[in-house]
């Protein structure tokens, strides 16, 4: 049992409290996968030791104070109400625990956490499946903190397998380089400023719009307005090759994160033209979630719980609205056409205020409405896209627990209303693509398999431009 401490009572954010509210509970499901059997009892001694200590809301719950203002209240924690440990049939094939991991990792996703203990689970799975020796699954609500937050608090409890001593270096997040200002011609800064107005009161209003009246249309990746909250769900995981990603990048002169979300882009709507020739050319949009610190890399968690931290913990999010391209004859000729579109769409949206001007609305609301109201208007904004998309960067080098070599790393949300999520991991120059689908709605494999043959065709579409080509 969890006994309740005496201590100073902390405000749970906004943004937190519309994670866990009525309208919306959001979890973060993190899957390390592991070389070699896991030690139970050198989890629990870490999960004590190591876990628990990164920050109070580990060993807090969620309680509402007198004036109705939603609080974390510091409690005792029995490892034993957090930590799992499911029994498979023995004896057999490393096949045959795959479909049994991929089973109970979709069911737990799927499980409400009791609001009596702190909003945390950790489960390990010592099979041997197709990827891993043994694998443990972090299941985290999203009020505890942001995929940045929880990513921080993940590697404090790891080091770098080759030598502990050294620490984890990450990709590069920072973007090329732009001309001086000062170099630029006054037309130059003046035709800038009007594109932005125009960008900010564009994005601004269709975002309103967006989560209140206009809805996708319905296709093979979005059954309706209704939500998928309580459906059933099915988790799983592909690779790509990051050396192959950036390959890409260098012929068609644009980002990693062009590449990356162009080539999902092009197998949604692959699948979509599979399932249903029709939608390949319907109204779709993706909710793509951003990372609002301006900070380069992982803070440590003492800088993140500074006050004055660049890069707070917290959940320090944004959603960009990105029509998704449709899959029209030219694209169909040209695939290559899917990340200079891609390219194109998120230039202009970082020239826009829009998701500033949301976000202040989102805070006014709160103030006048409360909290309720502004999840119940984000849960209609998830229910009237067709996709989540979401990306976190993994370390360059491979990590260890407690000397237990992780072998792979991946992440997906959960809980929310939306059909199908799509998260992006890099770790040790693979790239993870997860994909969290509504069962019995979205083929699962079928996606997968248009995924990597978009990925397959924009490979070999790019190889066969000059290297210095650009659109």
């Amino acid at each position: 049992m969890e006994h309740q401490k005496e201590e100073q009572l902390e405000p749970v954010s906004p943004v937190g409290q519309y994670f866990n509210s009525s309208m919306l509970c959001i979890y973060i499901i993190g899957v390390l996968e592991f070389e070699v059997p896991i030690d139970d009892l050198q989890t629990y001694a870490l999960l004590k030791d190591v876990f628990l200590p990164i920050n109070p809301r580990f060993s807090s719950i969620m309680v509402q104070d007198k004036d109705g203002e939603k609080r974390w209240k510091q409690v005792d924690v029995n490892l034993t109400d957090h930590v799992n440990i499911p029994t498979f049939p023995e004896g057999k094939t490393a096949e045959s625990y795959d479909k049994y991991f991929h089973d109970y990792l979709s069911s737990i996703a799927m499980e409400q956490l009791p609001q009596s203990r702190p909003l945390w689970d950790i489960h390990i799975i010592n099979y041997l499946t197709s990827d891993a020796s043994s694998t443990i699954i972090f299941k985290l609500h999203h009020a505890l903190g942001d995929g940045y937050s929880l990513m921080g608090a993940l590697l404090s409890c790891l080091q770098r397998a080759d030598d502990p001593s050294l620490p984890l270096s990450f990709p590069s997040l920072k973007q090329s380089k732009q001309e001086p200002s000062s170099t630029k011609s006054f037309c130059r800064k003046f035709s800038w400023m009007c594109s932005s107005a125009f960008n900010t009161v564009s994005d601004f209003g269709w975002s309103v719009l967006k989560s209140s009246i206009i809805s996708d249309d319905k296709t093979p990746i979005r059954f309706g307005d209704e939500g998928a909250d309580y459906q059933p769900i099915s988790i799983s995981s592909m690779t790509f090759s990051i050396d192959h990603i950036r390959a890409i990048k260098s012929r068609l002169g644009v980002t990693i994160n062009d590449v990356v979300t162009g080539i999902v882009f092009y197998g949604t709507r692959l699948y979509m033209q599979d399932m249903d020739s029709k939608s390949k050319t319907a109204h779709s949009t993706a909710l793509v979630l951003l990372n609002t610190r301006n900070v380069e890399g992982y803070q440590s968690i003492n800088d993140m719980l500074n006050t004055k931290a660049t890069g707070p913990w917290g959940n320090r999010i944004t959603f960009l609205h990105v029509p998704i391209p449709k899959l029209n004859e030219t694209r169909t000729t040209n695939p290559l056409e899917f990340i200079w579109d891609t390219h194109n769409i998120i230039k202009r949206k970082k020239q826009s205020l829009g998701v500033v001007l949301t976000g202040t609305l989102l805070k006014i609301e709160g103030k006048l409405r409360g909290q309720e109201a502004v999840a119940k208007r984000i849960r209609g904004t998830l229910t009237k896209s067709s996709a989540v998309i979401s990306n976190l960067a993994g370390p360059i080098q491979q990590m260890a627990l407690a000397n237990h070599p992780v072998k792979g790393l991946y992440f997906t949300l959960a809980g929310g209303p939306e059909s199908l999520v799509i998260s992006v991991m890099s770790y040790m120059g693979v790239l993870s693509v997860t994909l969290k689908t509504e069962k019995d709605f979205i083929d699962e494999h079928k996606l997968k398999l248009c995924m990597q043959s978009a990925f397959e065709i924009i490979l070999q579409a790019a190889m066969e431009i000059p290297q210095e080509t650009k659109p």
